[in-house]
């Protein structure tokens, strides 16, 4: 991840290797804050894998903090859906319903 911006309340990361999947579901995360302005990614072009991600708070916290805790809030999401279905496939598996 780089950060572009000196502005700490209005920064772009650029995500390496990263592509609509995680920019959505980011930007989606980040937006819950109330405290981010606008939070909006683009593809920089088709044949190249980053995503440039804007961040730009009310200027009440620096706009790495709402990034942190989208990124923290996601892993939490995937980890609970990763949990609920490894807890369903091994009930499917051990022919408990």
């Amino acid at each position: 991840i780089q950060a572009d911006g000196t502005d700490g309340d209005c920064v772009t990361f650029v995500l390496h290797d990263e592509d609509h999947t995680l920019g959505n579901s980011l930007r989606y995360m980040v937006m819950k804050n109330p405290d981010v302005e606008f939070c909006g990614y683009c593809i920089t072009h088709p044949s190249e894998s980053k995503i440039n991600f804007r961040i730009q708070t009310r200027g009440a916290l620096p706009a790495v903090e709402p990034f942190r805790k989208g990124l923290n809030d996601l892993m939490g999401v995937c980890q609970h859906v990763l949990n609920t279905f490894e807890v369903r496939h091994s009930w499917g598996v051990q022919g408990q319903f």
